[in-house]
C-alpha cells in the first residue's frame, strides 16, 4: 500500500475521519439483505408528514416542476438565483430581503463556505457538544483547532473562552438532543460574540419543525456577527434534492455569494426549492403548521411507548427526533442499532457524538404504524439478545467450573433472589425459554405489545443440588445443545 505521506495533500487532510450520518438505507439493505422498500428509516430526521408533493391538497405537483426545470438543463444556471433568493426571503418574512440570502446545495456546503471564508490554519472555533458532526469536519478541513464546550452550559461561556474563537457554532434546535434555546437567549449570546469579534453561526435546520418564532434570521440580516443556516431537506422531507440557504448581513452575503461555488444549484433544485419556499404562509404555511402539530402528537406517542420499556429513557425534545438514554441496557448503542437494522429498522447510533459514548440512540418521529413496528422490533431484539447473553454466560459458567473455580454462587447482580441461600451459578437460565408452565414460568404481555416467556415464578434452576447435577452434564465434551437436552430430560423433568 502506498505510504500516505507520499500523497500530495495537506497532512491533516490525509488523517481525516468521515463525519457520521443517519439515513444509510442502501448500505443497510446490502449488509442485511433486506429490500430498501422494506426498511423503516428512523435514523434520518425528516418531516414524518412526508413532502408536500405527497399531499395533493397542498397544491404542488412534482412532475410539473420537473417539466418546468427541463429548459434550464440546456443552459448554465443564472448564478444570481434571483427568484430563489426572493422566495427564501419571503419564506422567512419581515426583516429579511433577497440581498441577505446565500443559496446552498444543502447544509454541508454552506458550513464549508463559511469556514473557507473565515478560517486560517490554527484558528480556533467553538463547538458546544454533543452536536452535528459537520461543523467540526468542515473546520478541520480548513486546518482549524476545535474548542469544545458543553451544550448544557452554552449560556455560561465566559468572555475569556470566546476571546480567540473565530466562529461559535450553535445548532438550534440542537441535534441530537432536540433542545431549543429561546430566541432571547440566542440574542444575548450574539451580543457577547459580537463584543469578542466572534461570528455566531446559528444552524436552524429544524426550527420550522419546532417553533419558527424562536428564529434569529431577521437579526442576522442586519448583524455582521450572526449567520443563520436554514435547510429545506428536513422541513420538506426531500434529502435527495440538496437545498438550503444562509442568511447574513448584506455586506457579508455579497462576499459569501462571490466566494461560493458557481452554479451550486442546478435547474431542478432551483425550480423545486423556489416552489417550496413560495408556499403561501412561508414558515406558517398550512403544510408546516400541520407538520408541527403531527410531530408533537406522534412524538408524544413515541415517548410513551419507549418509556414503557425497561432500559429506554427518552429525553425531552421539541422537534422531530428523540434522544434516548439506553445506559441501563445490557447492550450498548452499537449493538442495539445493528440488531434493529437486521430487523429492517434504522435508528441513529449516537456513539459518534462527542460526550455520548455508547449510551444513546436517536430515533426520528415517524407515523404511528412505523413507531409500532419499531416497538415490536425492540421486543424481538431484547429477546434475541437475552438468549445470546444467556449462552455467553453459560459458556463462562462452564469454563469457570472446568478450571476448578467454585461453581456455586449465592449472589446475583442482576435479579433479586427468589429465596434465601439460592444458588446463582446460572445467572441466566440455560433452558430459556423452556415454555413449560410446570416450572412456574408463564407467557406474559410485554411492554412492546408481544408475548414473552417470564421466568419470574420459576425457582428450580436456583436449587443447589439441581445446579450441580446440570453442571456435570453440561461440562461433558459434547455439543452444548445436546447436553442441554440431556440435562433437561434427566434433571429438570423429574423435578417438575
Amino acid at each position: 500500500m502506498e505510504d500516505e505521506r507520499s500523497l500530495p495533500l495537506k497532512k491533516h487532510i490525509v488523517g481525516l475521519v468521515p463525519a457520521s450520518h443517519g439515513g444509510l438505507v442502501r448500505k443497510a439493505s446490502q449488509e442485511y439483505g433486506i429490500s430498501e422498500s422494506d426498511i423503516i428509516d428512523m435514523s434520518a430526521s425528516l418531516n414524518p408528514l412526508d413532502s408536500p408533493f405527497d399531499h395533493p391538497e397542498y397544491g404542488l405537483d412534482l412532475s410539473s416542476l420537473f417539466a418546468a426545470s427541463k429548459p434550464g438543463m440546456y443552459h448554465y444556471p443564472d448564478n444570481r438565483y434571483l427568484q430563489y433568493k426572493e422566495a427564501a426571503a419571503s419564506f422567512l418574512g419581515d426583516g429579511v430581503s433577497a440581498v441577505n440570502i446565500i443559496p446552498g446545495n444543502g447544509s454541508c456546503e454552506t458550513i464549508r463556505l463559511v469556514a473557507e471564508c473565515m478560517l486560517d490554519t490554527n484558528d480556533t472555533v467553538g463547538i458546544p457538544q454533543p452536536t452535528f458532526d459537520e461543523y467540526e469536519q468542515q473546520c478541520r478541513i480548513m486546518g482549524a483547532n476545535i474548542r469544545y464546550f458543553e451544550h448544557e452550559g452554552l449560556m455560561d461561556i465566559s468572555d475569556e473562552a470566546l476571546d480567540d474563537v473565530k466562529i461559535l457554532f450553535v445548532c438550534n434546535p440542537n441535534n441530537p438532543t432536540g433542545k431549543l434555546i429561546p430566541r432571547d437567549d440566542i440574542l444575548d449570546l450574539a451580543k457577547r460574540c459580537e463584543a469578542n469579534g466572534t461570528l455566531l453561526f446559528v444552524d436552524e435546520a429544524f426550527i420550522e419543525l419546532a417553533d419558527p418564532l424562536q428564529s434569529v434570521a431577521d437579526m442576522a440580516a442586519t448583524n455582521d456577527h450572526i449567520f443563520v443556516l436554514r435547510s429545506l431537506t428536513k422541513n420538506f422531507a426531500i434529502p435527495g434534492i440538496r437545498l438550503g440557504f444562509g442568511v447574513a448581513s448584506e455586506k457579508m452575503a455579497v462576499a459569501l455569494n462571490t466566494a461560493r461555488l458557481s452554479w451550486n444549484l442546478g435547474s431542478v433544485p432551483d425550480v423545486v426549492g423556489t416552489a417550496l419556499l413560495e408556499m403561501e404562509g412561508g414558515c406558517y404555511s398550512k403544510y408546516l403548521a400541520e407538520s408541527r402539530s403531527f410531530i408533537e402528537q406522534e412524538r408524544d406517542y413515541l415517548v410513551e411507548r419507549l418509556s414503557g420499556i425497561y432500559g429506554f429513557k427518552p429525553l425531552p425534545s421539541t422537534v422531530n427526533y428523540v434522544l434516548v438514554d439506553i445506559s441501563e441496557l445490557l447492550m450498548d448503542s452499537v449493538e442495539l442499532t445493528e440488531r434493529l437494522a437486521s430487523h429492517g429498522i434504522l435508528v441513529r447510533d449516537c456513539s459518534s457524538f462527542y460526550l455520548l459514548d455508547n449510551d444513546f440512540i436517536r430515533i426520528a418521529v415517524r407515523t404511528r404504524d412505523e413507531t409500532d413496528h419499531l416497538i415490536r422490533a425492540i421486543g424481538d431484539v431484547l429477546t434475541e439478545s437475552g438468549k445470546d447473553y444467556a449462552e455467553e454466560k453459560l459458556k463462562q459458567t462452564i469454563e469457570c467450573a472446568a478450571s476448578g473455580e467454585p461453581a456455586s454462587r449465592n449472589t446475583c447482580e442482576y435479579y433479586p433472589c427468589h429465596f434465601q441461600c439460592q444458588d446463582c451459578t446460572f445467572c441466566f437460565c440455560p433452558f430459556y425459554p423452556c415454555e413449560d408452565p410446570r416450572t412456574g414460568g408463564s407467557w406474559i404481555e410485554s411492554t412492546t405489545g408481544s408475548k414473552v416467556w417470564s421466568c419470574e415464578g420459576c425457582t428450580i434452576i436456583h436449587r443447589k443440588e439441581i445446579v450441580q447435577d446440570v453442571l456435570k452434564i453440561l461440562m461433558r465434551d459434547i455439543e452444548t445443545e445436546d447436553n442441554l437436552k440431556v440435562a433437561w430430560d434427566k434433571i429438570m423433568v423429574p423435578n417438575l
